[in-house]
């Protein structure tokens, strides 16, 4: 099935061998246009997902069970349900490059264990082959009580995890990939947000970038996640609590409020365009943070205009170049790449749409060439933060490092 989703990406999907979907979002001809498409097949011998899991004893006997899903329980110290994803611990971790997961299928090869069946794509987005959460047909989603305590509560972790694969050259960047890709990766994620916030039981939709093997990246080429969740995530539920006493207080928008007050300031606005600003927050906590918030009242990436995709697009790739060149070269020329994880923060499904705005968080834990900031005890244990810099030193920095056509 293909489907034109916008003047100039076309959404062609598929399944891959195993059942899980595949989506092919195109920007180039002739498969923008329609005058030929992707390959659709998958010729991998992989079992069903949801097929019976068959297992061989040391004597030889073949036993069957029914394939069970990931689970989570809920933390009564917290308020937080975590999910215990074992089968994680299997997933591929740093292959060589003639085993990447995420490149092209190779010309002329009859099979390769690789997730994209084509041997050339633009961007493209599949379900994750080692998902953190996960629906299994027919599976009750109810909450039972572990050890038969009903102060612990267990329940499914259903939910949908995705892979968007944002250039087919493992060699590149998010950053390199210019303003008509990069235009094209913000319809895909807008596409899947609107897609996956209508599945059962979806409760927040959340799309993110982890670059570097200090972020803990186990695949050297330029990807992102998009999960969906059962819950909303702690984070946003502290967001919302925020934002819900800020509103019975002023009756106003916090996070409205906050954009408002760094463009007062100006102090550590780094970047703005018609449509969006990016700041460095009044009370920033990683070595390198930076904000972006569209000036209009937006819940999500969906809600975005034509003219708002079109200008972010620009402004997302100046301040992923900004992120590249914080840290001075050292002694021999070569520039030291931040580390990075870039977060789209978007109103729930359901609940607060109108207290969050938009916004991504883009921070580093890198506080110095070859120097991680690692979490000291008061920061892991009791979550008090304390930050090595200060947001107007970070906000400096940024500006110091603006493009020429941005400077």
């Amino acid at each position: 099935m293909t489907t034109t989703d916008a003047a100039h990406v076309r959404r062609t999907a598929t399944t891959l061998a195993d059942g899980r979907d595949l989506f092919y979002f195109d920007d180039s001809e002739p498969y923008v246009s329609g005058a030929a498409t992707r390959r659709l097949d998958d010729p991998r011998p992989l079992a069903g997902r949801y097929d019976p899991v068959v297992a061989v004893d040391e004597d030889g006997v073949e036993t069957s069970a029914p394939v069970t899903g990931p689970t989570m329980r809920y933390d009564v110290l917290t308020g937080e349900w975590i999910p215990h994803a074992a089968h994680r611990m299997n997933r591929t971790h740093l292959p060589p490059a003639d085993a990447n997961p995420l490149a092209p299928a190779k010309p002329g090869a009859a099979y390769s264990d690789g997730e994209i069946p084509a041997e050339d794509y633009d961007v493209v987005v599949f379900e994750n082959r080692f998902a953190s959460l996960m629906r299994i047909p027919g599976a009750p989603d109810e909450v039972t009580a572990l050890d038969g305590e009903e102060l612990w509560k267990v329940r499914p972790a259903v939910g949908r995890c995705e892979v968007i694969c944002f250039s087919p050259d493992s060699s590149q960047s998010l950053a390199t990939v210019g303003p008509l890709r990069m235009r094209t990766i913000i319809e895909a994620w807008a596409d899947r947000t609107t897609e996956l916030g209508a599945l059962d039981g979806i409760e927040q939709v959340f799309c993110f970038e982890n670059r570097g093997r200090e972020i803990g990246v186990t695949l050297s080429h330029p990807h992102g996640q998009i999960y969906a969740y059962p819950y909303v995530t702690p984070k946003t539920e502290v967001m919302l609590r925020q934002a819900r006493a800020h509103r019975e207080s002023t009756g106003r928008n916090l996070l409205k409020d906050v954009l408002e007050a760094e463009l007062r300031s100006g102090r550590r606005v780094v970047l703005e365009s018609e449509h969006w600003v990016a700041y460095v927050p009044a009370a920033a906590r990683w070595p390198i943070e930076v904000h972006l918030a569209p000036r209009r009242d937006v819940p999500d990436l969906p809600a975005l205009t034509d003219a708002e995709r079109a200008d972010l697009a620009d402004v997302y790739l100046e301040l992923l170049a900004r992120m590249d060149r914080f840290f001075p070269a050292d002694e021999t020329g070569e520039p030291t790449i931040a580390p990075y994880i870039a977060a789209w923060h978007q109103a729930p499904v359901r609940e607060g749409r109108d207290d969050l705005r938009l916004h991504l968080q883009l921070f580093s834990i890198l506080r110095a060439p070859g120097k991680l900031k690692y979490l000291a005890g008061s920061e892991s244990g009791a979550g008090a933060w304390i930050s090595d810099t200060t947001p107007e030193r970070i906000a400096d920095r940024l500006v110091e490092v603006a493009s020429d056509v941005t400077a």
